[in-house]
């Protein structure tokens, strides 16, 4: 079965890099968290985003922006590319051969994938507008796809609706195919 996944690519400079994937992360979450969620907002590059006030997510998204910050860095990857991969799943009861119940496992229904590539911007400014159009149309793919049919009808039934997200959501990093976190 295909999941539906939607890529988003963004060139990044090091002044910006943590900023914009910190908030691109948070906009995704934002529009993909169907618990009790509470809303902030930021400015990055003159753009507003939205985003989630919840310490957990706070801190899941930190964690993940600094393991591709620091694996840009320190030369992991060796084209200064890498992705981040969001991917909400579903619980749902696994069954062995004969139709006995063994557990649970996770099955996912959607993913989203952050291409990120760094680059020595020439000029500052010119590579700051560059970027903010670039975060304002990653926004608007984001909320598109979000609010179209086929990205309602991704989502699963809610039948635990505890927490600030009833689906369980994995954040990893590749960095040249290899996933490190």
């Amino acid at each position: 079965m295909s999941i539906p996944t939607i890529t988003i690519g963004v060139a990044l400079d090091r002044r910006n890099a943590k900023e914009v994937l910190h908030a691109i992360l948070h906009a995704i979450l934002f529009h993909r968290l169907f618990g009790t969620v509470k809303p902030q907002t930021f400015e990055v590059l003159d753009v507003t985003v939205p985003g989630v006030a919840d310490p957990e997510m706070e801190q899941l998204i930190n964690d993940k922006v600094d393991v591709f910050w620091k694996a840009i860095e320190n030369g992991t990857s060796t084209n200064k590319r890498g992705q981040i991969l969001v991917t909400f799943s579903e619980k749902r009861p696994k069954k062995s051969w004969f139709q006995v119940y063994v557990g649970e496992e996770d099955v996912p229904w959607e993913q989203w994938i952050i291409n990120g590539e760094m680059r020595q911007p020439k000029s500052d400014k010119d590579f700051d507008i560059v970027l903010a159009s670039t975060l304002s149309k990653t926004l608007h793919t984001i909320l598109t796809y979000t609010s179209s049919e086929g990205g309602r009808t991704a989502v699963p039934l809610i039948t635990n609706a505890t927490g600030i997200s009833p689906f369980p959501i994995k954040i990893s990093i590749k960095m040249d195919g290899a996933e490190i976190g």
